[in-house]
């Protein structure tokens, strides 16, 4: 089965994901040859969770191609307060808009929108699993800047339990030859098995490290992220977690010259701010570039008919999802969809095994 929903960047192929980034590139060089590219296109934004950079940049490739946007940024101030499911809210966005761009706290909630969406859907977040488009803006600033996507070794920084961003990218580098990952976090906030089978798959060399300091001396990216207090269960847990990676100058100071540094904001206290004016510091840039992709993926799923991508083999499972965060908790009507990875039965949703 093929579709034109993008819930995982895992999803598209190395072929697919250069594409968008020469197009990306292309409509970096040429901006007015794409100002009515989508006349007559509706974007709706349906953000369920904070959001600055995902929203707007998605707003603004929308505007900037044409097109028009439509949606919310509270679901307080849409009939979700009254209780409507998330069924029901696709299922009439759909009529209005070309294109939907989904976030949303609650994991799988994306994959389960695309069941009920008659155009194609946007993963923009979905609690702590995955954030294909904040990678999306990852590759294209790696592609400028390092003039590459393989052959890198790439650490990564923070709350690697919770953090969908590090997820996404390490899924999408991964299928690049080259490249290995040093994955920095304390061992409470270490990243999913599920991501460790992932690199063991592709044949990617990774490291598990407990220290910045020492970790950073020998890398081409560092890829920091903050520790995420709305995915801790309580105050306490947070604040035990919070300052124990910190990029500061004197850390830096044992980076090689032309590392560069990534982050997909917003930052906290993770990086600290004289090291904005180091021309290694590219985070504010990468923004930038994040709505060049965004553009690029509006642009090639409303008008680029051979852009399919595959949806896995699923099946009915027997058992519904036990993770607590899975979207099946909440929106009871879904199917028990699932898939086989390793011998294991995997949510479809969520990506979490069934027991």
């Amino acid at each position: 089965m093929i579709n034109k929903n993008l819930i995982d960047l895992e999803a598209l192929s190395v072929e697919q994901i250069d594409k968008l980034v020469r197009k990306a590139r292309k409509i970096m060089q040429n901006p007015a040859d794409f100002r009515h590219a989508c006349d007559g296109k509706i974007l709706a934004t349906l953000f369920y969770e904070p959001s600055t950079r995902t929203q707007m940049s998605f707003q603004t490739a929308m505007l900037k191609l044409g097109g028009r946007t439509i949606g919310f940024d509270n679901p307080m101030n849409s009939s979700v307060a009254k209780g409507e499911s998330l069924k029901d809210t696709i299922s009439v966005i759909s009529g209005y808009a070309d294109v939907i761009a989904i976030r949303h706290p609650v994991e799988g909630t994306a994959m389960a929108a695309s069941l009920y969406s008659e155009v194609p859907l946007i993963n923009c977040g979905d609690g702590g699993h995955l954030h294909p488009t904040q990678t999306l803006t990852d590759i294209v600033t790696l592609s400028c800047e390092k003039g590459r996507l393989d052959h890198m070794k790439i650490g990564v920084c923070g709350d690697l339990l919770n953090g969908r961003t590090v997820h996404s990218l390490i899924k999408t580098l991964a299928k690049y030859e080259g490249n290995s990952f040093v994955l920095i976090s304390t061992k409470e906030l270490s990243v999913p098995l599920y991501i460790i089978d992932i690199l063991e798959k592709n044949n990617c060399a990774y490291e598990i490290s407990h220290s910045l300091s020492d970790a950073i001396g020998d890398l081409d990216v560092l890829y920091m992220t903050r520790i995420q207090r709305e995915r801790f269960g309580s105050p306490e847990e947070y604040e035990a977690q919070k300052y124990v990676f910190v990029l500061d100058r004197e850390k830096l100071d044992k980076a090689r010259e032309d590392m560069i540094i990534l982050h997909p904001l917003p930052r906290v206290n993770e990086i600290t701010v004289d090291i904005d004016d180091d021309p290694r510091a590219l985070y504010f840039k990468q923004a930038q570039y994040g709505m060049y992709g965004r553009m690029a993926l509006i642009l090639t799923l409303l008008q680029d008919e051979d852009f399919l991508i595959p949806s896995r083999e699923t099946e009915t499972s027997l058992h519904r999802c036990s993770n607590p965060k899975c979207v099946t908790q909440s929106e009871a009507y879904l199917p028990n969809l699932s898939y086989r990875k390793l011998g294991m039965q995997m949510c479809d949703f969520c990506d979490k095994r069934i027991d």
